[in-house]
């Protein structure tokens, strides 16, 4: 069996919250390298070891179908007055490409397949 990283939904831990100064994304439009609005975040995926918000849990509605993906926090931009999360590295071509996301529990192969359709080296 493959390890994972345990992540938790925000939601499911009652001491857990945003942290002070940072806007809660969910609901949030995610966007992509044109700007073009691509699917919302419907949950934030918590490393509750580190105490930090990890991933962004997004239903990505474009072409090629619905597919609800993780989106790396790191990668992403957040506009406050837009209510938009910025993520400049995905492309119409890494959305075709990237890893459909089922469970809280993140393979070090669904993250290399992510971090391979977004362009990144691991």
């Amino acid at each position: 069996m493959e390890p994972v990283i345990n992540l938790r939904r925000l939601r499911d831990l009652p001491d857990f919250e945003v942290a002070d100064g940072y806007p809660d994304v969910r609901g949030w439009a995610v966007r992509g390298a044109t700007g073009t609005a691509l699917g919302t975040v419907s949950e934030l995926l918590v490393d509750a070891d580190a105490e930090q918000v990890r991933y962004l849990d997004a239903q990505l509605t474009g072409a090629p179908g619905p597919k609800r993906v993780l989106l790396p926090l790191r990668l992403a931009v957040l506009d406050a007055e837009a209510c938009s999360v910025f993520i400049p590295s995905l492309t119409d071509a890494a959305v075709a490409a990237y890893p459909v996301y089922a469970e809280e529990l993140l393979t070090p192969s669904y993250a290399a397949a992510m971090h391979q359709a977004l362009g990144e080296a691991l």
